[in-house]
């Protein structure tokens, strides 16, 4: 839980080479399911992205609703790119 808190901005601040900027976040720990929300500033433009991440023993559950950044980029990309961040931040 602490890796996760303290390396929460690294998960989301970009993928390939679209830089993010995370702006008036919001984050709140209940037991070891972390609710959040934050708006994505791509340029000129951002999006409100949402989600929690859940903390076990075993696992790393992230879920998010990316706004209209799903658009930019594909599922699957976007899936590997997190999970690689998540296994990076317990290893």
């Amino acid at each position: 839980m602490r890796s996760v808190d303290r390396s929460f901005d690294d998960l989301f601040k970009g993928f390939g080479t679209i830089p993010i900027q995370i702006v008036r976040e919001s984050r709140k720990w209940t037991g070891s399911r972390m609710d959040f929300s934050f708006n994505a500033k791509v340029g000129i433009v951002s999006t409100p992205i949402k989600g929690f991440v859940d903390v076990t023993d075993r696992d790393v559950t992230v879920d998010a609703d990316l706004g209209w950044l799903e658009r930019l980029f594909p599922v699957k990309q976007t899936r590997a790119a997190l999970e690689g961040r998540v296994k990076g931040l317990l290893t």
